[in-house]
């Protein structure tokens, strides 16, 4: 509440203080109170083109041009020394008043003939421009994304550089607009230090797009479970860490659990303990296997929507177990790359002997069959009860009452938006985090009854639509079947083009430059 307080008091200070400016550059002061009309008064009076007052509608823009606009009081009113400049970015609400009702004359903008930059001023000129412009198209166009795993092999490779389309289902407004520009949510060269003013947010909004989500598309999309993150393994699901520890090992700073620096595993301390708004959680992709309204089921591996078995995506790929007859040296890589497309990254296991797990694609099983390396190809398929991850209850919705497996999964409702579900407490735990954290109710069971805000409830309306996704390395994927739906505004947009692609051993992928992303 405070820091909007804070807020509150710089825009009451602003338009409380253009009335005077007004008036000292011979404008009617009644203009200062008029909306947009005020901005546009502003804007000519301090030199600036008339057009900048789109710019003030731009969310997340709109703070660095009243940053500017600020500066440019100082100026109009004669003080230009790079002192006061910095003041009055850091603190308007003193500064302003300080200036406005001083003595101090109008003198209006620097002639363009006295305007003699220098090298760092030509350049930081250029510098805000540059970032303006670069937010805009960012935020609102397109922005670029790298594959840094391989679950969406063969669709999207390791090292493919794409760009993501923010109009294919309408730009998302910032949520968190006070943002350090061309950064996500942490400050370059830190661990943990954001790079968001948190206290300061906007409800979601989106623009109106070209469509919705449908079945087939790459979807990036911020991760549902990255509303809280442990520092030092930012890669992992906090929740999955509280469920294979406990959370009071977890919020320990002195326990440990190994994970990798480079190429070398090491015992590391938890670090801090991260909460992170919609926007600035980590930007996943995967395949949209299933929108709002559908009734999902994974059989043997399969998507099967309302009963129906979806088509196979001819990229995707299944993990298939093989006992390793020959060592595998540079010689015999470069053989599985060239003949069958196989690299190094495919498969999981000690490329030196026993069994190994390959993940290959329907057109790549019967060219693997009698091949020098392998012995015959069993395909992975986890039944119902499947225990052998390692991990407590790691499959959605995390609950002992259901026993799935990553091929082996729901029946399941994905929910849209208006539709209404019966709840009892063996549903409960498939909506629970819809209702609770996604759409911002007071959920609690109390003798076997469950409230919603208060109230004893035996129904739930869903506010908004959700997605159901799934990588197309479907055995080498962190997706919905471990943490379940998707809702809509965490949707970032839809990856449409590989731009540049390079592969970790062999270097540039020439051929898939350009190429649209099916």
């Amino acid at each position: 509440m405070i820091p909007y307080l804070f807020l509150f008091a710089y825009f009451a200070v602003v338009l409380g203080c253009l009335w005077k400016l007004f008036v000292k550059a011979g404008k009617p002061a009644w203009a200062a109170f008029v909306p947009v009309y005020n901005i546009i008064v502003w804007l000519q009076i301090s030199g600036k083109p008339w057009w900048w007052v789109f710019l003030f509608i731009v969310p997340g823009v709109n703070l660095l041009m009243f940053i500017i606009m600020n500066v440019n009081i100082s100026i109009v009113l004669g003080e230009r020394d790079f002192k006061d400049h910095v003041i009055m970015t850091f603190f308007p609400w003193v500064k302003i008043p300080q200036v406005v009702f001083s003595d101090k004359a109008y003198v209006g903008p620097v002639p363009v003939a006295q305007r003699k930059r220098g090298m760092l001023g030509q350049w930081g000129d250029a510098i805000l421009f540059a970032v303006i412009v670069a937010t805009v198209f960012r935020t609102y166009t397109f922005e670029a994304f790298t594959i840094p795993t391989p679950s969406m092999e063969k669709s999207l490779l390791v090292g493919d550089y794409l760009f993501v389309s923010k109009l294919s289902y309408g730009p998302r407004l910032p949520i968190t607009p006070m943002t350090f520009p061309f950064t996500h949510h942490t400050m370059p060269l830190t661990v943990s230090t954001p790079s968001f003013v948190n206290w300061f947010s906007q409800p979601y909004r989106r623009l109106p797009g070209f469509g919705s989500p449908q079945r087939g598309d790459a979807l990036v999309f911020n991760f549902p479970e990255g509303d809280t993150v442990v520092a030092n393994f930012q890669n992992q699901s906090y929740y999955q860490l509280v469920r294979d520890n406990g959370r009071n090992k977890i919020h320990d700073p002195n326990f440990r659990l190994p994970n990798m620096v480079g190429d070398q595993q090491v015992q590391m301390p938890m670090g801090d303990i991260l909460v992170r708004p919609i926007d600035k959680r980590e930007n996943y992709i995967k395949r949209c296997v299933g929108i709002a309204g559908d009734s999902l089921e994974v059989r043997d591996g399969y998507v099967y929507i309302d009963g129906v078995k979806e088509k196979f995506y001819d990229q995707a790929q299944f993990g298939y177990d093989a006992e390793l007859k020959a060592n595998i040296n540079d010689r015999g890589e470069k053989m599985l790359k060239e003949q069958y497309n196989v690299s190094m990254g495919d498969l999981s296991g000690t490329p030196t002997r026993g069994v190994i797990n390959i993940a290959l694609t329907k057109e790549q099983v019967p060219l693997m069959e009698g091949n020098a390396f392998f012995g015959p190809l069993t395909r992975q398929n986890h039944p119902k009860g499947y225990t052998g991850s390692g991990h407590v209850l790691p499959y959605f919705p995390n609950d002992p009452q259901y026993d799935w497996s990553e091929d082996n999964f729901g029946p399941i409702y994905i929910p849209k938006q208006g539709a209404t579900v019966q709840l009892d407490l063996k549903v409960l735990p498939l909506y629970k985090r819809i209702i609770d954290l996604y759409e911002g109710n007071d959920l609690e069971v109390k003798d076997g009854t469950i409230f919603i805000n208060g109230l004893a409830a035996t129904s739930y309306t869903f506010k908004q639509d959700y997605f159901w996704l799934m990588g197309d390395n479907r055995h080498r994927s962190q997706d919905a079947r471990f943490w379940g739906y998707v809702p809509h505004d965490h949707v970032v947009g839809k990856a449409v083009l590989v731009w540049f692609t390079k592969d970790p051993y062999t270097g540039i992928r020439w051929k898939r430059l350009f190429t649209l992303v099916k």
